[in-house]
C-alpha cells in the first residue's frame, strides 16, 4: 500500500494504529516502573533513617526490612529473565 492507499484508509486505520501505539506505549513504560529498583532503595533508606531515629522497634525494621528485600529480590529476578529474553 503507498502513500495514497495508507491515506484513503486513514480514517478506518488510524484510531486502531493508535490504540496500538499506545497500548504498546503503555506496556513499556509499566515494566519499566516495575523493573526499578530506585523506589525500594529509597524505601530501605527511609527505614533505616526511621530505625536511626527511633521511630521503629527492631522487630518492626526487621519485619519491614525483609519485605522489602524480597521485593528488590523479585526485581533482580525479572530483571535477569528480562535481559536473557533479549
Amino acid at each position: 500500500m503507498g502513500f495514497f492507499g495508507g491515506l484513503l484508509m486513514l480514517p478506518a486505520l488510524g484510531p486502531l494504529r493508535m490504540v496500538h501505539w499506545l497500548g504498546r506505549t503503555l506496556a513499556e513504560e509499566a515494566e519499566r516502573e516495575m523493573l526499578d529498583e530506585g523506589p525500594i532503595r529509597g524505601a530501605l533508606l527511609d527505614l533505616q533513617a526511621r530505625f536511626d531515629a527511633g521511630d521503629l522497634t527492631e522487630e518492626e525494621y526487621d519485619r519491614r526490612e525483609s519485605g522489602l528485600l524480597e521485593r528488590l529480590k523479585a526485581v533482580r529476578e525479572m530483571k535477569a529473565e528480562h535481559s536473557g529474553r533479549q
